[in-house]
């Protein structure tokens, strides 16, 4: 009995780990995408270069 306890919490693991990455995947593209719109649309200074967009 304990061994096949041990196989149904290994799958429950890998099926939540395997859910949780790919999140992760959609998560990463998204701050990917905010991340190059910010490069592209970001302002210019008044010396006329370009200015950072974030704060760090």
């Amino acid at each position: 009995m304990v061994p096949l306890l041990l196989v149904l919490l290994l799958a429950l693991i890998l099926f939540g780990a395997g859910f949780a990455v790919k999140v992760l995947w959609w998560v990463a593209i998204a701050v990917l995408v905010l991340w190059l719109l910010g490069f592209v649309m970001r302002s210019t200074s008044a010396g006329g270069g370009r200015g950072r967009w974030y704060r760090w």
